[in-house]
């Protein structure tokens, strides 16, 4: 079974950090994605920009606009898929990310959401 995990942050607390505290912590959130990589479980592992898009047809026209979610309190920071045979072995290689093994994650509100998905094949 394949899982999405969506690793979120609250925005207000990070968009405050100094510099140096910013990257201190990206420094350290390296190691543990060594450690999540090298469980052979990750199929894809991204940042996700803090730019926004919605699409969506309105009146049969697309509407293009910013997005709901840069006006919330969390926003998505990283995402990546994993291959795991059941949610608690999800749960289990999810644990090993960053947002939920750094320690200053938890002041900077990091959580992790996990979905199993299913994937379509475009090639019929």
């Amino acid at each position: 079974m394949k899982y999405l995990c969506l690793g979120c942050f609250n925005k207000e607390k990070m968009d405050v950090l100094p510099k140096e505290k910013f990257d201190a912590i990206m420094q350290e959130c390296r190691v543990h994605l060594k450690e999540l990589d090298k469980s052979g479980h990750v199929l894809v592992d991204t940042g996700v920009a803090q730019e926004v898009k919605s699409l969506r047809r309105v009146d049969g026209q697309l509407q293009v606009d910013n997005g709901r979610f840069t006006q919330m309190e969390k926003m998505i920071g990283s995402a990546f898929i994993l291959q795991a045979r059941d949610i608690e072995e999800a749960i289990q290689v999810a644990s090993l990310h960053p947002t939920v093994q750094v320690g200053y994650g938890e002041q900077l509100g990091w959580e992790i959401e996990i979905r199993a998905i299913d994937s379509f094949d475009m090639k019929e």
